[in-house]
């Protein structure tokens, strides 16, 4: 760089100094070629020449005055050229009787001239001007020429001042590429170019390589680094690198984590068709190495990404489960306290009473999956309800299913999809309803013109900012499980979103809250 820069001054110095030469001799040639003119009109009207043109030792008797001419003016040659171009006399006595370049000179015509000739080899400024008779015939032409100068000459010529800027320059220039050589090597750690690049492309493999999203915000909230898998998992465009997160269409959620401080382990994440564990670490520069002296300064953060969308299902599927051997639980506990009575009953003798109970038993139990299957007519979602029924009861909520309800026999992959909805949303509200004084859910499903889930319970509602919070970031009510680890609303909101539809949650008209999921269907 600094060979590089140190060409560019000489470069700038001989553009200046070309100009500097062709200025001069322009000068040169213009000055010069009038005062050759001159020398050569007043040596041309000295009576003397006119009158010995024809001496027969023309050479010798002309020879001092062209001579004086030639010392007076500072020429270099001064000579009296018949007009066919024929050396008559001149200050080089080897040029005598030899043939002279008139050039373009219109003297020969009778008119004097000034301009650019050859004399022995060598470029000269000439005035030509023509010896007249009386009767103007041209009888000879009065030459007299100067040499240019050399180029060194020339620069010298202009003054001793242009040398000294052009010294100054040229040391100025040496020295400022110096200090910049010294500055750009400081602030690339002292790495030569070949060295920065071998490392920039290193880098972009290995980050490119990574299977998990990694992204880094520096401080203005600008992205400064987006690795392919990141790009893939928020859905953006490559070249977002350098435009501020919030106006590249990365989900609020998760633009929230990405401008946020400090660090955040394992938080998750939903968007509209992921479920993302996110990571974020803030970066500093190391102390060590050549770093050294710029160590522990903030450079934004680092965070990573994990797509958690299949195990979210999976987790999801194993809640499931586990809700059904919750509820096997309450009904075998159930069950147990049933046979436990009716043995109690028959051991007495009082064989009425079984009759009785029996009864009342099977008539509750046909009640409740009656009220169920009248209205929901697919096996898999009445099932559940059922089971949730006897698992709420278990808790002492009463779980009820609206009368209004109706919902057809659906494609097993929707089935399963709204399992998962009604499933997990029931789960919250028994979660926040136990103990709540009502302890009452209520079931609202609808299937016309789309797809309608609602579950109101009967707990202390959601707050308006925690609405979008609930869903985004995966957070529950639930005590056992800290930090926000819940992923039960997450899945709604995904599930949601992945059929079109929509998951709100507001005030319930009792009090509690109310959640609603949208599905278009068909």
């Amino acid at each position: 760089m600094l060979i590089l820069q140190l060409a560019v001054v000489a470069v700038v110095l001989g553009a200046v100094a070309a100009v500097s030469v062709h200025q001069s001799t322009r000068e040169f040639r213009d000055l010069q070629g009038g005062r050759m003119l001159s020398v050569a009109e007043s040596l041309a009207s000295t009576p003397i020449v006119r009158e010995q043109l024809d001496a027969p030792l023309v050479e010798q008797v002309l020879a001092p005055d062209v001579d004086r001419a030639a010392a007076l003016s500072g020429a270099t040659v001064a000579e009296i050229v018949a007009p066919d171009g024929r050396v008559l006399v001149s200050t080089d006595p080897t040029r005598v009787r030899g043939v002279a370049d008139l050039g373009d000179s219109d003297a020969v015509r009778g008119r004097g001239w000034y301009g650019d000739v050859t004399v022995d080899g060598r470029t000269s400024i000439a005035g030509h001007v023509p010896v007249l008779d009386t009767d103007g015939r041209v009888l000879a032409v009065v030459t007299v020429s100067e040499n240019y100068p050399s180029t060194w000459m020339l620069l010298s010529g202009s003054g001793a001042r242009l040398l000294i800027y052009l010294g100054i320059g040229a040391g100025l220039g040496a020295v400022g590429s110096v200090l910049l050589s010294r500055r750009v090597r400081r602030h690339t750690l002292g790495l030569e170019t070949a060295e920065i690049a071998t490392l920039a492309d290193h880098r972009e493999a290995l980050l490119h390589s990574i299977r998990e999203g990694v992204i880094a915000v520096d401080t203005d909230g600008r992205i400064t680094m987006i690795n392919d898998s990141a790009v893939a998992l928020l859905g953006v465009e490559p070249g977002v690198v350098g435009r501020p997160v919030d106006e590249v269409g990365i989900d609020p959620g998760l633009a929230a984590v990405l401008l946020g401080q400090g660090e955040v382990e394992d938080l998750v994440i939903t968007t509209a068709t992921r479920v993302l564990a996110v990571n974020r670490r803030s970066a500093t520069i190391r102390a060590t190495g050549r770093g050294a002296g710029r160590g522990g300064q903030s450079i934004g953060t680092v965070t990573t990404m994990r797509d958690s969308t299949e195990l979210a299902s999976m987790q999801s599927q194993l809640t499931s489960h586990k809700s059904v051997t919750d509820t096997l639980r309450a009904q075998t506990h159930e069950f147990a306290n049933q046979l436990h009575t009716i043995s109690g009953l028959a051991q007495l003798g009082s064989y009425d009473e079984v009759t009785a109970l029996v009864g009342t038993l099977t008539r509750r139990r046909a009640e409740i999956s009656e009220s169920i299957t009248a209205h929901v007519h697919d096996p898999a979602v009445a099932a559940l309800l059922i089971a949730k029924t006897s698992l709420a009861a278990e808790v002492g909520v009463r779980l009820d299913l609206d009368p209004a309800s109706h919902l057809r026999a659906l494609d097993p992959a929707l089935s399963t999809d709204v399992i998962t909805v009604v499933g997990n949303l029931v789960d919250n509200a028994l979660d926040v309803s136990r103990d709540s004084g009502a302890e009452r859910i209520v079931v609202r499903l609808q299937d016309r013109p789309d797809l309608l889930v609602e579950v109101t319970d009967s707990g202390p509602g959601v707050p308006p900012e925690m609405r979008d919070v609930v869903f985004s970031r995966g957070v529950t009510s639930k005590p056992d499980t800290p930090g926000g680890r819940g992923i039960g609303l997450a899945l709604v909101r995904l599930v949601s979103v992945q059929h079109g539809g929509t998951a709100v949650v507001d005030d319930a008209d009792t009090g509690g809250a109310r959640f609603r999921v949208r599905i278009p269907l068909g």
